[in-house]
């Protein structure tokens, strides 16, 4: 039955998709982030969904009129710099075939990032994605939340089957990041249910981040609802909420929880914590032999770890995505990673700035504040694993580069009760254009007669 509900889901979505281009970006985000057909048991779960919807995307962008250009931000560039930049780290690969199989998956990822920044183009249509992007991770968030609750946080709450949030640890961490998007959701929401909704929601993924025994998203959760604290228009509210909501939920969770966090001060005792220690060893020690395109993908087994790991026979996966992108991409790498995510920080502190006075963009800051919160819980949860190429934090980094666009667009036009524009004028540049004709004509007659 699953099956068949999500083939007529996603093959009825691809008419209007022609119609409306940005229905099939949101049809992606779904397919990609929640991965509904790993949810199913019969042909829906290897069925290439993902494939179509993505062709018939591109061809609606192609045949669709208007303009079909991505955000004017130093950043896009950037971002497509780097993804080229892997491109040409996979040509020096110490394993060039399986590297080239893990750069098509990867190119797949930041082009359709790039399609979803050409085919969202306006509030509502970024509205629409924000919904998407929290309904896709919400339903596990609320699902392991629920989990936790009814098995006393006894069991580990995992991800869905074939994804890259499929760990326990990377799931947990999916669950910090989109914390902020249901809070900035409640924000804008002006129903109550919907605002219950959302703090039940932020509850659960909370717990259910929580009950995956990750402790580095503990660590990314305490960093991010602090970020998320200064960042509140509503910082006493949110204070006593938060004062009152993590306390309860860390002494909701069982002795062995508290046991497995306590490792965190005792690292040098955990041998898993160790492991990342080697590895992460090992990708330095990689990045200082080959400064430019470090190893390419695929460079986590015993060849690799016997030539550049301190302890040979101690393999783990990067579980770090800045040792990550050291070791796979080099410095150069790391430094288009690092430059592409500094730029979205900046593009979000323009927009605050921006938008402080103008009533009409109140929604556009809240957005920017609450990504820079996202980036925050995931810069410091992503320290601790190997997350480099989920496709979750470019989409929330595009919805912030779409939401610039959106306020450069309207920067050019007066807001409504400004001085020289009336409120059609304001949401209407046509009006504005048309209005604004005859005092130009008036101008140029006044200035021909001196």
């Amino acid at each position: 039955m699953r099956d068949i509900v999500i083939t007529l889901i996603v093959f009825a979505s691809l008419p209007y998709t022609f119609k409306k281009p940005y229905i099939g970006a949101l049809m992606w985000i779904w397919i990609s982030v929640m991965n509904p057909h790993r949810l199913s048991w019969g042909f829906a779960y290897d069925f290439p969904f993902a494939a179509i919807i993505a062709a018939t995307t591109l061809l609606a962008l192609l045949v669709a009129p208007g303009q079909k250009r991505p955000p004017s931000s130093p950043a896009v560039a950037v971002m497509i710099m780097f993804t080229v930049w892997m491109a040409i780290s996979t040509l020096f690969a110490i394993h060039p075939g399986e590297s080239t199989v893990m750069l098509q998956r990867v190119i797949k990822i930041m082009l359709m990032n790039l399609v979803v920044m050409m085919a969202v183009r306006n509030k509502e249509q970024l509205h629409w994605m924000l919904w998407a992007l929290a309904g896709s991770l919400g339903y596990y968030g609320i699902k392991g939340g629920l989990f936790t609750i009814a098995t006393g946080g006894s069991f580990r709450v995992w991800g869905p089957e074939g994804s890259f949030i499929f760990g326990n640890n990377e799931v947990a961490l999916a669950f910090v990041v989109i914390i902020p998007i249901f809070y900035y959701l409640y924000l804008i929401s002006d129903k109550k249910w919907l605002k219950y909704g959302m703090v039940g929601a932020i509850g659960l993924c909370a717990l259910a981040s929580l009950g995956s025994y990750s402790r580095g998203a503990l660590l990314a959760l305490l960093g991010m609802f602090g970020f998320l604290w200064l960042k509140s228009p509503k910082k006493a509210a949110l204070g006593v909420g938060m004062a009152l909501l993590l306390p309860m939920i860390i002494l909701f969770m069982p002795a062995k929880w508290t046991e497995r966090m306590d490792t965190i001060d005792n690292y040098q005792e955990d041998g898993s914590a160790m492991g990342r220690i080697n590895a992460w060893q090992m990708a330095t020690n990689l990045a200082i032999d080959r400064p430019l395109t470090g190893g390419g993908f695929e460079i986590y087994d015993a060849y690799v770890f016997a030539r550049y790991a301190p302890v040979p026979n101690d393999i783990h996966a990067a579980h770090s995505i800045y040792f990550q992108c050291l070791g796979e991409h080099g410095f150069v790498g790391l430094g288009l990673y690092l430059t592409f995510a500094i730029l979205c920080w900046r593009r979000a502190n323009w927009i605050i700035r921006q938008t402080k006075k103008r009533a009409d963009l109140k929604w556009a800051g809240q957005l920017a504040g609450m990504i820079q919160v996202s980036m925050i819980g995931f810069g410091v949860g992503g320290a601790f694993l190997s997350l480099l190429y989920f496709d979750m934090p470019y989409y929330l980094m595009g919805a912030l580069l779409i939401t610039g666009q959106i306020v450069q667009d309207s920067l050019r036009q007066p807001a409504a009760g400004q001085p020289g524009a009336t409120p059609a004028e304001a949401a209407d540049p046509a009006a504005t254009a048309a209005a604004q004709a005859p005092r130009n004509g008036a101008r140029a007659a006044k200035q021909g007669s001196i």
